[in-house]
Parts: structure tokens; sequence; C-alpha cells
């Protein structure tokens, strides 16, 4: 691609790419691209213009070869999201300035008889929901409004009435468009986010991209895996867990014959699938559509927020029918009913609550519901799993430790043979191990049968073959060491996690596999407790030896060893009753029944497909920091920023005649926030009182709305100006002569 150099400063470069034009598609398509290019710090594509704006903090050079390199892929083109927030933002915008538009030019040129006709029309809607209101015996936030609309038009003042329910559009529209934008990034976060699938084709099994499966092709799922689309099974059987659409935890058995749908998990078993629908019509799709209805996810703070809402209007009635008997002047009856202290509760929480979720994302965080944003500020007990959690989800072999007659290639290469049908981290780690040795691990045993938990069993030789945790092998398969072996299995380091492989009863090796603590772990474990966590505990199902040192680095308040899924869950279900708020912190099958009776289940990006499914947040999995990071501001800034917006009242006021405010304007209760520039019929003020002027906050709200309103009339004047025929000063300056002649 063939790109020019608008602007260049260090670390910024801006630069227009030589294209006639640039879909919503392909933007969204470069974007990504240049967002991963390494060094790219943030990076912002303008599609009208198809102009970029990088900011790098590495090599120019670089930066110039990824670009250099871009070309537009058309199969990449069809994988970009239908609801892109580009897509989003493009029609709110386009909304937003045709509102604007319309109500000035209906001010400007429609005569007063026919906006007295328009604004009796427009006026129905709102004047039904409040009588409706009144009918079903209740004084909501709609009375409010059809009581300002109907008294404003009664007195004959219909400039007040439309102006009124413009400003409720336009408050309607940014509510919706806000909303938009945060379910959408919900929505993207939630997908399945599967890009590739195994296809079932007369060679056998073949990794393809998930957009060239199509309707009628056989894909195959295995132990542990996500079902990625909706179809029929083909052949084999399969325990599938379809929590993330039914809500129950309880597997179903799924043979030859039976629907499965996209976002469900084989938990045990194998299938053979018959797609019937493609990527994004599947029933999951659905259903992440369907977020956007749901209610039972609000936070506590939006359900109150709106309760004390509908409660304030009754007040809000008795404070106008009071000034209009103290000062009876109707103009001041009637602002009473403009200052609508209702919308602001009604409207700033969910507001907040969405924006916080959106927020989320750029801290590498999935958040399924305000609900769970409260019950992490109001955490007090925190439990961790071990491996992949608190350690690193690559663990590799560093000893295989051989007892009888095997040798330890014999070891690692038939516990490479068990553990490929296995997706987790420490199988990985085996067969990784038994790939860098050159030990080929064909296929010598029969059906393989996984203990969700424990372990593998299966039958080599004629013999019963079982690896997994000690409690598997030498508690519930009863197997035992090899005679006058004792001193060697009690010498095994303690330090790593062990594997144990039994043949026939007997232990015939014990794989040590290093799982390095994370960095970051002790530290952000200080800084949890410095946001209110007063208890910290660690599970495990390793080992009680392995368990000990990880917890003493860690600096744990408690660890247990050994543990089974069941003992997890019942643990938090334990705390809960005594009155803690749990959050449990875990990436795999055997964490499922615990993340989900815990207040807030936290699962690793990375983790199994069940566990990320069940979880109520999702975190990235390179750091743990990020997560303490971003509840350091909900717990502070967002909170404060939720306070703030109710206490001081900050509003904006719209079309004022200068007459009327012009005293408020000179006591300073009234701020103009586009002196010189915006003329009459338009005026546009901040609404503060001098408290709320000296914070930062509402300073640095001012200017962002100031330099938002410069654009939208700088484009309401571009074309107004193009449909007159005129140049937009000229345009400009006739305007004026007609306003102030």
């Amino acid at each position: 691609m063939k790109w020019n150099i608008l602007h260049e400063s260090r670390g910024r470069i801006r630069l227009h790419l030589r294209k006639p034009r640039m879909s919503l598609a392909e933007a969204d398509q470069l974007q990504d691209y240049l967002t991963n290019l390494p060094g790219v710090r943030t990076a912002a594509v303008y599609e009208r213009t198809c102009d970029v704006v990088i900011v790098y903090t590495e090599s120019r050079a670089g930066i110039v070869r990824g670009l250099a390199a871009f070309r537009f892929d058309t199969e990449a083109l069809a994988e970009v999201p239908a609801n892109s927030p580009r897509a989003v933002n493009r029609e709110y915008q386009e909304k937003l300035v045709n509102m604007t538009i319309f109500h000035l030019a209906r001010k400007l040129f429609l005569p007063a008889p026919l906006r007295m006709v328009y604004t009796l029309v427009r006026s129905v809607p709102y004047i039904f929901r409040g009588l409706r209101c009144v009918f079903r015996r209740k004084l909501e936030v709609e009375v409010l409004d059809a009581l300002s609309i109907g008294v404003s038009m009664l007195r004959g003042d219909f400039g007040t009435a439309g102006s009124v329910m413009f400003l409720l559009r336009l408050g309607e529209l940014l509510e919706e468009w806000t909303r938009k934008k945060s379910l959408g990034d919900l929505a993207r976060c939630m997908s399945l986010n599967v890009d590739r699938v195994w296809q079932q084709t007369a060679e056998g099994e073949v990794l393809v991209p998930i957009s060239q499966v199509c309707a009628g092709d056989a894909i195959v799922v295995h132990t542990g895996s996500v079902i990625p689309l909706d179809g029929k099974v083909l052949d084999g059987e399969a325990s599938v867990n379809q929590a993330s659409l039914t809500g129950e935890a309880e597997p179903v058995r799924k043979s030859e014959g039976a629907v499965v749908y996209a976002g469900t998990v084989v938990e045990e078993g194998q299938i053979t699938v018959t797609v019937e629908q493609q990527a994004g019509n599947g029933r999951y799709d659905q259903i992440v559509k369907m977020i956007e209805n749901s209610e039972k996810l609000k936070s506590a703070s939006e359900t109150r927020a709106a309760a004390l809402a509908d409660k304030l209007v009754p007040y809000s009635l008795l404070g106008t029918a009071v000034t209009y008997a103290l000062t009876r002047n109707a103009t001041r009856a009637i602002s009473i009913l403009m200052v609508d202290f209702s919308c602001a509760l009604k409207l700033s929480m969910p507001l907040a609550v969405l924006s916080a979720m959106r927020e989320c994302g750029s801290y590498h965080i999935t958040v399924k519901g305000g609900k769970y944003l409260e019950a992490l500020a109001n955490a007090d007990t925190i439990v961790f799993d071990k491996t992949g959690t608190l350690t690193h989800a690559t663990p590799t072999v560093v000893q295989v430790v051989p007892f009888g007659t095997r040798t330890e290639d014999e070891v690692l290469q038939i516990a490479a043979c068990l553990e490929e049908h296995y997706p987790h981290s420490m199988a990985n780690a085996v067969v990784q191990a038994a790939a860098a040795k050159g030990i080929r691990h064909d296929e010598m045993h029969s059906e393989v049968q996984y203990v969700v938990a424990h372990g593998i069993a299966s039958q080599i030789g004629g013999e019963k073959a079982v690896i997994g945790s000690q409690h598997f092998v030498f508690e519930d398969e009863g197997c035992y060491i090899p005679t006058n072996e004792c001193g060697k299995f009690d010498a095994l380091p303690p330090e790593y996690s062990h594997l144990y492989l039994a043949i026939g009863g007997v232990l015939a090796g014990v794989i040590c596999i290093a799982d390095p603590l994370r960095e970051e772990a002790s530290e952000v474990l200080k800084q949890l407790r410095g946001l209110g966590i007063r208890k910290a505990v660690m599970m495990t199902g390793d080992n009680d030896r392995t368990a000990s040192v990880i917890a003493k680095q860690v600096g744990v308040d408690r660890y247990y060893a050994e543990v089974l899924p069941e003992d997890k869950a019942n643990f938090v279900e334990q705390e809960k009753a005594a009155g803690h708020t749990v959050i449990m912190l875990g990436d795999g099958i055997n964490d499922s029944p615990a993340l989900s009776a815990a207040a807030v289940g936290i699962a690793i990006s990375d983790g199994d497909a069940l566990a990320r499914e069940i979880a109520d947040v999702t975190i990235a999995a390179h750091s743990l920091s990020e997560p303490v990071h971003f509840a350091t501001n909900i717990r502070s800034t967002d909170i404060l920023a939720i306070r703030q917006a109710l206490l001081n009242g900050m509003g904006i006021a719209v079309d004022m005649p200068l007459v009327q405010i012009c005293e408020d304007l000179l006591a300073g209760t009234l701020i103009p926030i586009l002196p010189g520039w915006v003329r009459p019929p338009i005026e546009c003020y901040i609404v503060t009182n001098s408290s709320a002027w000296r914070m930062k906050r509402v300073r640095t709200f001012m200017q962002w709305y100031a330099h938002a309103m410069q654009e939208l009339f700088a484009s309401f004047e571009e074309k107004v100006s193009s449909i007159v025929g005129l140049p937009r000063d000229e345009f400009v300056r006739e305007r004026d002569k007609v306003l102030y002649s």
C-alpha cells in the first residue's frame, strides 16, 4: 500500500492512504492490523478521509515497514463483525447531526403556525406516556416530562415545549448511543472467538479457519473444547455442558443424531458434528444479542438509583406547587419541572456502570454484568487456583523418574500418548517434552477415559494405564509403588508438580513438571489487601509439598492441597454462609464449580473453555496486575465520579434567551462554553454551582463539551451552506445579518 506522510513528530505520525475511499470493514481491518504491530501504542483510522494517526514507542523504520507490507485481505474483511463500533459511531453521529440540523432549520425557516402544529404532534407521545403513568397510579419521570411540555403549550410557549422535547430526544439518543457501544463491546468480548476448527475430511482431521466451514461440513470437537457451530452429532458420544445457554451446570449426554449448540463445551468424550449454521448465525450469537434485554445483571446501585429517581417525582411536583403559591409566577413554577433531578439519577448510574464495563476492555477484562463490578468492590475474600493462575500456564518437564523396569523414554512415550487427548497446560508440557526428544507416541491404547480433575485412564497391552494426580493414582485407582523403591519415591523434588503414571496397578514413572510462579503474584496479593481483601486462600489438586512452597512464596493466609473440584466449591459456599463476599480465580474445568458458586468468578482468558463460559469476569493471561489497577480505579475514581455527578447538579442549558439569563451570567452561576462563536438561535451554557466549578473533573468536561459542540455546529454549517449553495463563511455572514437585524 502507498502512503503520504501528512505530519510527523517524535513518536507520532499522521499518514494518508492513497485510496479514493475506505469502507467501514476495511477501516476495522486496518485498525486491527496497526494495533497489533510491534511498538504501536495507539492507532486511529479515519475512514472518511483515509487518514491514519499512529503513536509508537519503538523504531520508526519498523512502523514504516509494517505499513508498506499491509494489504487488504478479502477473506479477513468477510470476518469483520457487522456490529463494529465504527459502524455504530457512524450511525449515531449521523442521527445526532440530522436531529440538530432539523431542529435548527425548523426554528429558522418554518412559519410560526406550522411550528405550533409540529410541536403539538410531537408532544402526543410524551403526554400519552405521562397520562399512562397517572392512570397506573404511579408518579414517575414521564409525568414530569408531560407536565413541563403540556404546561408550556397551554401558556402558548411552544418554543420552550419544542426545546424540551428536543433535549429529551437528544438525551435518549446519547443514552442509546452509549449503551449500544458498551453492549456491543461486551458482546464482542463474550463471543466465542474461535479462529480455527478441526474439519473431518477424507484424509483425516484438518485444522482450517472457521470462516471456511460451510453448512454440511463435518467438524471434530475433542474433550475440553468449545463447540464452535450449531449442528448435529454425526459420530461419537460426549458429555456436553450447556450452562452458557440453559444455565444448568449438569452436563447432557450427546450421541449420534443429537443437536448441539455453539458455545457449549465438551466435558468428556469426542464427537463429530455436521454443521447446520455458519459462523455468526448460531444460537449462541443470538443469545449474545439478547444481552441488551437482560435485567438480571444490573447492579444494586442501578436498581436503587432508578427507584430513588421515581421517588423524587412527588417532591418535584410539590416544589412546583409551593413555588407558585409563594410567587404567583408561573414561569418560576414551571422551572422546577424543567430541573429534573430524577433523570440525573436514572441515567447517570447505568451509564457510569456501562462505561466502567467498557473501560474494562482497555485492561483486557471482560465483565458480564454490572452487579459483578459492585461485588468486586465489596469483596473481602479471594480464593486462588494454583496451576495456570498463580503460576504461568506454560509448565515444562524438568525430570522423568522411572520405576520398575521402565526407562525414562518409555515413561515419557506412554505419558505423551495418553496426554495428547487432554487439553491442559501440563498435558501439553508432556507432549512437547516427548517431541523435543524425538520420541514418537503412536496410538498404543484403547479408548481414553478422561476423569475431570483427576486424570486419564485407558488400556495398553491389555493392562489398565492411568495418569494423573497422586490422589487419583494411589487412592482412587489403588495403585502401589514397586517394592524396594519407596526411597526413590520419597526423594522426589518437592518444588515441582508431579504427574504419576501407573500400568497394571503398579507405579511406572513420575514426571516432574516445573510451573514457575508469576513474577507479579506476591505484589498483586499485597495490592489486593490494600483494596480490602482480608483473607487470601490457595486451593490446588497438587501435592502438599509443592503447594506449601508456592503458598509461602505468594504469601496467602492459608492453602489447601490435593483438593477436588467439589472441595473448592464447598469452601466457597462455607465462606459465603459466614457472610463473606468471595472472589474465585481459576482457569480449568476443575475450577468451574467454585467459579459458579462464588460471588464473582474470574477466569483466565487462555484457560479452559468451560471455565471461561461459567465465569462472571475474564482477565488476560499475561498478567494479574491489570485487574488490580482496574479495581483501584473502580473503587476510587469511578465511584467518586458518580457521587460528584449526583451531588453537584451539573447540567446543560440550550436555547435560553440571553435576556433571561444575563443576571446569571454576570453572577457566574451560568458559564457560556461557546463564547463568541455560537449565536442565537442556539446558545449553550453549563449549569453548575461554584464548588463544582473549582473541580478539575468539571472543567475537563466543559472543555470536552465545548470541543464536541464546535465540531457539531461546524458540521451543521457545512451541510446547510451546501444546501443553500453558499460558501460556509458567506452563509454565516448572511445568517448573522438576518438574526441581528
